[in-house]
């Protein structure tokens, strides 16, 4: 109920509709009614000589203890019997067609305004979650829980929404036509519905159970598939194709069995119903016979009874599988608001103020930090004071902290222990997105987007201008392979950039941190995955980069800082050596070792 309630709040904005949508429906519900009140003239006077039925009403409303004779507003001189009926079957079915239409279209306009705010909640919540966040999560359940879940939620939000709303009217209207027409034969019929509302309430619990349990399934083929899609070249090279199908068709098996299990709950409801209904039709011939008999009821009244008796067993019908439905979004409601109420990674504390400009330093004070399911620190003691304008270089061997270090500077990462100032302020008492606002990055994995060149080299600003765009293209030496290409600047690079060559890719990221012309740079990596030709262009384009900015190089080829102002050493997450290129290999530490690794692996032709 819980996450009902939450979920009907999406839809409080809309209340308007909404309240037209419920008018609608109701007057559809009475119109529904009428339909069957119909039978009763029809067959009392319209079949039947005028002679035999001068005294009968024509139309009789029930409502319960009294009725309203549609002679009370045509007097009978001015009748015409079968021009009066025909007249109001048309007006019945127009007036029900047309708020039956207008009703789904307001309540189908609130259902699919309320889920696409609710879809955009969870897209703004995955957006402030920290790396530590994606790192733990798979992308297949992410995709599963935007997407998958999201529209099983629509349906109970939109096109639900307007079912339950027509059913419940329809229910509601049939039944004062029953009880208004003979409220015993009416309790008689109503009799049997509690043995079949208790066993669908427990249905319920059990679809809602099996509910989550097929999204998990379907977020575990998604995860096969995404793998399958983003790694095609490394499962054709390593000839994994048949694997990857076995993978695939396991995953496809359970969400197979989670759908049958459910279609096998969700129709126990309907024979059932079937059922109760064909023996209370049997008791009702019975009991209105004797009825007819006795001259205590009408057979045009007990026609008119038993077909609204009929249209009321449809709609209950329906209500029952809707509950089923409904279920079945509430077990996906109940991932997503799992999702929604995780904690932020990261936030802003309260009070934050925004990061205006750079000027003074970076400091690392005492920091550590440990990854939660770690089981050691990947950091300790780290104490490191960059100044503005400095070119600080991170060196050390694979898994020694450097990245996790460069990445507590723009919090994609809080420090577990310690502190990461910024001109003397602790980064957390700044706003998150003017912190991000004065840092660039150049990462070793490159991402681009299926989008234009201009597109990504633009990314994220909001103004810019076509020369300043250019003037970055140029300083990052990319503007000359960009003109080659078939539209220039508009054409679209393919998925991850995949048009463009590694070189060409990594200088449209230098482009792109030139266009946000941020006064701190952190560089991870940006040439490691490079020929020489490609490198020797990417360190040009850097050395525009760099000009005039608080650089951190995260570096894995030593050749590519030797001009760095100082060289921080880690090792095993701590400061083991500072000092310039010189000052290092003079001392005979670590970082020479390194260097004298790299040097005899390039004389043997092999990247170390």
């Amino acid at each position: 109920m819980k996450d009902a309630l939450r979920l009907a709040g999406y839809s409080r904005r809309y209340w308007f509709l909404l309240v037209v949508s419920v008018i609608l429906m109701a007057v559809m519900g009475a119109m529904t009614a009428a339909r069957t009140l119909l039978i009763k003239p029809v067959l009392g006077r319209v079949l039947r000589p005028a002679t035999d039925a001068v005294s009968e009403p024509l139309f009789t409303i029930p409502v319960i203890h009294r009725n309203i004779y549609l002679e009370q507003f045509f007097p009978p001189s001015i009748h015409n019997i079968f021009t009066i009926v025909a007249i109001a079957i048309f007006v019945v079915f127009l007036v029900r067609g047309i708020c039956d239409y207008f009703g789904d279209l307001a309540t189908s306009f609130v259902g699919f305004s309320a889920v696409k705010d609710l879809r955009n909640d969870v897209f703004d919540k995955l957006l402030r979650h920290g790396a530590g966040f994606f790192e733990s999560t798979s992308t297949g359940k992410v995709m599963s829980s935007v997407m998958s879940d999201i529209d099983r939620i629509q349906v109970a939000c939109s096109d639900m929404l307007a079912a339950v709303l027509r059913q419940t009217f329809s229910v509601l209207g049939l039944a004062m036509v029953v009880f208004g027409t003979d409220w015993r034969l009416a309790l008689f019929s109503l009799a049997l519905f509690p043995f079949v509302l208790w066993p669908t309430a427990r249905l319920g619990r059990r679809i809602r159970r099996i509910s989550r349990r097929t999204q998990d399934a379907a977020g575990e083929l998604n995860q096969v598939l995404q793998e399958a899609v983003a790694g095609h070249q490394v499962v054709t090279a390593f000839g994994a194709e048949d694997y990857e199908s076995r993978r695939f068709h396991a995953a496809a098996d359970r969400l197979l069995r989670s759908n049958l299990r459910y279609v096998m709950l969700q129709g126990i409801p309907s024979p059932l119903i079937e059922f109760m209904g064909a023996a209370t039709f049997v008791g009702l011939l019975w009991f209105g016979r004797e009825e007819i008999k006795d001259r205590v009821l009408a057979p045009e009244a007990f026609m008119s009874f038993l077909l609204a008796l009929l249209f009321l067993y449809e709609p209950v019908k329906r209500l029952t599988n809707l509950h089923n439905i409904f279920q079945q979004a509430m077990g996906a409601a109940e991932k997503v608001f799992a999702w929604l109420d995780q904690p932020d990674e990261m936030s802003d504390v309260p009070g934050a103020r925004r990061l205006e400009g750079f000027s003074r330093s970076i400091v690392f004070d005492n920091v550590g930090f440990q990854y939660p399911t770690a089981s050691g620190p990947q950091l300790s003691g780290i104490s490191l004071d960059i100044r503005a304008g400095e070119i600080v270089a991170l060196v050390g061997a694979s898994g020694a902290g450097k990245t996790t270090l460069a990445s507590l500077v723009p919090r994609f990462r809080d420090p577990s222990s310690g502190a990461v100032l910024i001109d003397g302020r602790d980064i957390r008492d700044y706003t998150l997105d003017s912190l991000r606002a004065n840092i660039s990055l150049v990462a070793q994995e490159t991402f681009l987007f299926n989008d234009t060149v201009a597109n990504n080299i633009a990314y994220g600003q909001t103004t810019f201008t076509r020369e300043r765009m250019v003037e970055a293209a140029k300083a990052a030496l990319a503007h000359d392979f960009i003109e080659r290409l078939p539209q220039g600047y508009d054409t679209v690079i393919g998925d991850r950039g995949v048009k463009l060559s590694g070189g060409q890719r990594q200088r449209l990221a230098i482009a792109r941190a030139l266009v946000r012309d941020a006064p701190i740079l952190i560089l991870d990596e940006a040439t490691s995955h490079l020929d020489t030709e490609s490198e020797m262009l990417v360190q040009k384009a850097l050395s525009n980069l760099m000009t005039g900015r608080t650089v951190i190089v995260i570096a894995h080829r030593i050749s590519t800082i030797r001009r760095a102002d100082r060289i921080v050493v880690l090792d095993r997450g701590r400061i083991v050596e500072t000092g310039t290129h010189q000052q290092l290999m003079e001392r005979g530490g670590i970082y020479h070792r390194l260097h004298e690794l790299q040097y005899l692996g390039a004389a043997a032709g092999v990247d170390l």
